[in-house]
C-alpha cells in the first residue's frame, strides 16, 4: 500500500539525516575554504553580467566526495527536514490532498511524501550535474548589502559553477531537478492528479529550493550570515564549551 511504502522511506530519510549534521559542517567548512584563499593579485576579476551571481574569490572545484556529500546534505539534511515537516504543516492546515485527512495519518504521509520529493529532486541535481561538470553547491555572496546578497541567492537557484575558474553558467539541472522531483510525487498521489499539477507543484518546489538559498545566504552559510555572527560573537571559552 502507498501509505506503507511511505512510511519505510520516512523511516530511511530520518535514519540518514542523523549523519546530516556532520555533512553540513563539512559542505559549510568546504565553502568556506573556498572563498577564505586570497585571490590572485595577476588574475583579471571576471566580469559579472546582470544575470548571474557575484563570482567566487579564489575558486576551488569540489571533489567528488564532497560532491556526494552535498548530495547527501540536499537529500537528507536538516533543511530538507525542515521544509518537509514545515510544508507538510502548511499541506495539513489547507487539507491538500484533502483524500490523506486531517489527522496525524495524513499529516505523516504528506511529511513523507514531501522528503520523497525532496530526495528525488537532489538526485536529479546531482546526477544532472555530474554529466554537465556543474558544481551545484551554493556559495554565499561576497558582496555586501541586502539586495545584492538577496539577488545572488535567487539567481543561484538557477545557475551553478563549472570550470577550473568557477564561471557562472545556466544550469539546466537546477532548474529540471525540482520539476523532476514534484512529477515523482504523481506515483503515491491521488489518482485525479495529473501532469498539469505536477507542473504545479513543481513550481513550488523551485520556489523552495530559492528559499533554502535564502537560508543559506542570510542564516547559515558563512561567517557573514546570521549564525556566523552569533558564532563570533561569543567570547574564546563560551566557543569552546560550545564545541
Amino acid at each position: 500500500m502507498k501509505w506503507k511504502w511511505l512510511a519505510a522511506l520516512s523511516a530511511l530519510v530520518i535514519g540518514f539525516a542523523t549523519l546530516s549534521p556532520s555533512l553540513m559542517a563539512q559542505s559549510a567548512a568546504v565553502a568556506a575554504s573556498t572563498e577564505s584563499l586570497p585571490a590572485d593579485p595577476g588574475a583579471t576579476p571576471p566580469a559579472e553580467s546582470v544575470l548571474s551571481p557575484a563570482p567566487v574569490a579564489a575558486y576551488t572545484p569540489p571533489t567528488e566526495g564532497e560532491k556526494l556529500q552535498l548530495f547527501a546534505l540536499q537529500g537528507f539534511g536538516p533543511l530538507a527536514m525542515l521544509q518537509a515537516t514545515v510544508g507538510g504543516g502548511i499541506q495539513q492546515a489547507t487539507k491538500s490532498p484533502p483524500e490523506w485527512g486531517s489527522h496525524w495519518r495524513g499529516y505523516g504521509l504528506r511529511v513523507a511524501s514531501n522528503f520523497g520529493v525532496d530526495l528525488v529532486t537532489a538526485a536529479t541535481h546531482y546526477g544532472l550535474a555530474e554529466i554537465s561538470h556543474e558544481d551545484i553547491a551554493y556559495y554565499t555572496c561576497q558582496c555586501k548589502g541586502l539586495l545584492p546578497r538577496l539577488r545572488h541567492a535567487v539567481l543561484s537557484t538557477f545557475t551553478g559553477r563549472r570550470g577550473a575558474d568557477g564561471h557562472t553558467v545556466f544550469s539546466f539541472a537546477a532548474v529540471a531537478a525540482p520539476y523532476a522531483g514534484a512529477m515523482t510525487a504523481l506515483a503515491w498521489y491521488p489518482h485525479r492528479y495529473s501532469v498539469k499539477d505536477g507542473f504545479r507543484m513543481g513550481n513550488y518546489n523551485l520556489a523552495d529550493q530559492a528559499g533554502g538559498n535564502l537560508l543559506l545566504e542570510f542564516i547559515y552559510g558563512g561567517p557573514h550570515t546570521l549564525l556566523g555572527h552569533l558564532h563570533h560573537s561569543n567570547p574564546p571559552e563560551e566557543t569552546a564549551e560550545l564545541r
